[in-house]
């Protein structure tokens, strides 16, 4: 008599063999985090190839500059014989679709470097503080508590107004102030883990309390830290911005798209254009991250497979 033995698609073979193949599959079909990373690769192409889309030096000023207003290119009546300003040009004759390219780079070197920095230390705190429990676990998370008592942006102003204006100084107050959230993100996940049958048969076999949390606990926390750090990067990105909007983060002539709003808040009603396109790199930079956070949390959330989209 024969036997009927079910045959495995390969699709579904390959499901069943790779988790993290079919989470990717389900990322890139999912509609916000498609118009996230399209938005994401121009920001990311305008900063690595700044040098030469950038028509001008952003921090260079112009000579025989004649007029400041309106941007000056052919389609707008420009005669041919001025130079083209496709943004027009800063209070400062400085050329404002070159500091706009250039706001790019430095803009998602902020995100990406604080946040990786946060990580990096609520991961190693809330690891620490998960695994070993006790006083150690109540003086770490007892810190985090009062540090989320404080709105972010407040603190970090308060931060940086002890250690000085600057740019690095804003980060650091950046990434301090983002640091609680990820401690306790890595805690949860090392407490619902540690007492696994996997990590006792680790603890059994004689590995050291260091292995255990570095291979065998911290893998887990993996996919909500990559949730949450892609969402901090947006944040990290608007608060980079709101510091050096009152003058306390990057320093001019730095293209820096917040403190280019706060330089020209003054012109907000005879030369609008110079805040709203910096405005406008600003909101659609947070926008992408935030969209790409939206598709990885439905992709990587097993309780949401089969919904994302």
């Amino acid at each position: 008599m024969a036997l009927d033995i079910p045959v495995l698609s390969a699709e579904s073979t390959l499901k069943r063999q790779s988790p993290a193949l079919e989470s990717l599959r389900r990322f890139l079909r999912h509609r916000s985090a498609q118009a996230g990373l399209a938005i994401l690769s121009i920001l990311v192409i305008m900063a690595v190839f700044a040098p030469w889309i950038a028509p001008y030096n952003p921090t260079a000023v112009l000579d025989n500059v004649t007029r400041r207003s309106a941007p000056c290119i052919h389609l707008l009546g420009c005669p041919a014989d001025q130079p083209q300003h496709l943004m027009g040009i800063d209070s400062n004759s400085r050329d404002l679709f070159s500091r706009i390219v250039f706001g790019s780079r430095l803009s998602l070197q902020i995100g990406i470097a604080t946040i990786s920095f946060a990580i990096l230390v609520g991961g190693l705190l809330g690891a620490f503080a998960g695994f070993f429990g006790g006083w150690l676990d109540n003086l770490i998370m007892r810190s985090m508590d009062i540090l989320m008592a404080f709105p972010g942006l407040l603190l970090a102003i308060a931060i940086v107004s002890v250690l000085g204006p600057g740019l690095i100084n804003a980060l650091l107050a950046i990434a301090f102030v983002s640091t609680p959230v990820y401690a306790r993100i890595v805690r949860s996940s090392v407490l619902s883990v540690k007492n696994l049958d996997y990590v006792d048969a680790s603890r059994a076999l004689g590995a050291s309390n260091l292995r255990l949390v570095f291979t065998r606990i911290l893998p887990n926390a993996l996919t909500p830290l990559i949730v949450q750090g892609t969402l901090g990067i947006a944040s990290a990105i608007l608060n980079a911005a709101a510091l050096s909007f009152l003058g306390l983060g990057a320093e001019p002539p730095t293209p820096e798209w917040g403190l280019m709003l706060g330089s020209e808040s003054n012109s907000v009603f005879n030369a609008p254009h110079l805040v709203f396109f910096p405005g406008l790199a600003i909101m659609v930079t947070v926008l992408s991250f935030n969209l790409i956070g939206d598709g990885l949390r439905d992709a990587l959330d097993p309780r949401l497979r089969g919904k994302a989209g």
